[in-house]
């Protein structure tokens, strides 16, 4: 960082500010304006908190990988106009004498990555390619996508806005982690946005053609930035529609009967999909995508004598990169991801914020067990759709997640899009089993008065 930082970077928050609360008049509810508020300031917090810690305490990949490469690209491209071409080709057929880091020249073989270094390419034009500007624009379209998760969630629920705001607006790691420059802030604004204009789609029938380009774009970068987010997410956001339809069957247990059997048959068609059309579908295909994440399964056993081994670890199960392989690691995995690093696990300042969530994450969910009973718990899933839709994305979603990440250090930044929905999932149960128990003592205050009263009347 320089004193262009420190120019462009306030500068950056001021017309950030202004665009926004633009965006916010347009908002009638004096609630949803004082959400929209308060998460831009924690996104814009969470930004400076990240610029901090990525430049002064923490260098990695955002400083070292995208902003040093997209500057450089950037650069190439005042220098000559030619240039460029770039950013219409792959990754495989950038010239790596071009680099600013020959070091970085295997990163460049991803197009995730590269895809990261275009934007900040792109977006350098714009801030002259000075990082602390550079993350507030990721930072704010960020932003945007969790803005519209948030509204999603409280169309659902409007009187559960606080549980929705402190699972997506002040969740810690989630805020701090999706306000830089790095694939993760661009996979939850997509994420975000996907979901809104997706049920707005599909059952509010609204802006076909805008809600299409918003799926379409967004589908699209998340499909190449981390294609698994989508396998995870698409075919349980689809059932949720489905499902909330179905609310409608008058016949109770009709409905109870089919949720399972919609999940089920969801799960199977989505699976033979992939398999019957895995070669059309290339890195996209489940062959593929198992053993991506038994080639980074590997990639993490291999790095020793670098300040990131100390935080590796192990699952204590065998991954072969198989499909089957990696249902067999699903328990394991999906508890490494939601429940660890443990404290004595977590060896860096964002480690231990993470173990510190992860521990409250853990009682929580214990004590929700615990008051639900296993078998209500399942149940109050089962006959929710949004409980239901929420809860299974993010099973799935810790499984790859947690079968293919063996650093804490990577594992506390890959979690965080299932983070929200697992929040809201415990939330929403836990109101489930409030409700239930007042419903019980109200029965048995009626019961107690009405056998008062049968003496005296006799």
């Amino acid at each position: 960082m320089d004193y262009g930082d420190l120019i462009l970077g306030p500068f950056y928050i001021l017309l950030l500010y202004f665009f926004f609360r633009a965006k916010r008049k347009k908002y009638e509810d004096p609630l949803i304006q004082k959400y929209h508020r308060q998460g831009f300031w924690i996104k814009i917090i969470g930004c400076i908190a990240f610029i901090i810690y990525n430049t002064y305490l923490s260098p990695g990949d955002s400083i070292y990988l995208y902003q040093k490469e997209g500057k450089a690209i950037y650069h190439l491209i005042l220098n000559n106009s030619d240039n460029l071409k770039w950013l219409f080709k792959t990754g495989r057929a950038f010239d790596i004498s071009l680099l600013s880091d020959r070091s970085n020249a295997g990163y460049f073989h991803s197009e995730a990555n590269f895809l990261t270094i275009k934007l900040v390419t792109v977006f350098s034009f714009f801030t002259a390619a000075k990082y602390a500007a550079t993350n507030l624009i990721f930072a704010a379209i960020a932003f945007s996508g969790v803005w519209k998760l948030f509204l999603f969630f409280y169309w659902q629920y409007p009187a559960k806005h606080k549980k929705f705001a402190i699972a997506i607006l002040y969740f810690p790691t989630f805020v701090f982690w999706s306000s830089g420059i790095l694939k993760d802030t661009i996979c939850i604004a997509a994420l975000g946005w996907i979901t809104y204009a997706g049920y707005d789609l599909f059952y509010n029938k609204k802006s076909l053609i805008k809600n299409l380009i918003y799926i379409f774009v967004f589908g699209y970068l998340l499909a190449v930035l981390k294609v698994y987010i989508l396998l995870a997410y698409a075919p349980f956001f689809i059932l949720f529609i489905i499902l909330k339809n179905v609310q409608g069957v008058r016949v109770r247990i009709l409905r109870f009967f089919l949720a399972p059997f919609l999940i089920a048959l969801s799960v199977f068609a989505f699976t033979n999909i992939l398999t019957s059309y895995n070669d059309e579908l290339g890195v996209y295909g489940i062959d593929d995508v198992t053993s991506s994440i038994s080639s980074l399964n590997a990639a993490f056993e291999q790095k020793n004598g670098d300040e990131d081994a100390a935080s590796n670890f192990k699952l204590g199960v065998n991954y072969d990169g198989s499909f089957t392989s990696l249902l067999k690691c699903a328990p394991v995995a999906i508890a490494t991801t939601f429940f660890r690093p443990f404290i004595w696990e977590a060896h860096k300042i964002s480690q231990l914020l993470a173990a510190l969530e992860s521990l409250v994450l853990m009682y929580f969910t214990l004590y929700i067990i615990f008051k639900s009973g296993l078998l209500g718990f399942v149940r109050i899933i089962l006959t929710d759709p949004l409980i239901m839709y929420c809860f299974l994305f993010s099973l799935v979603f810790a499984m790859f997640v947690g079968v293919s990440t063996l650093n804490f250090g990577t594992l506390v930044r890959y979690k965080i899009p299932c983070l929200p929905f697992y929040a809201i999932s415990l939330f929403l149960i836990y109101e489930k089993v409030k409700e239930k128990s007042l419903r019980k003592s109200l029965q048995k205050a009626s019961t107690q008065k009405l056998n008062t009263l049968i003496p005296a009347v006799s």
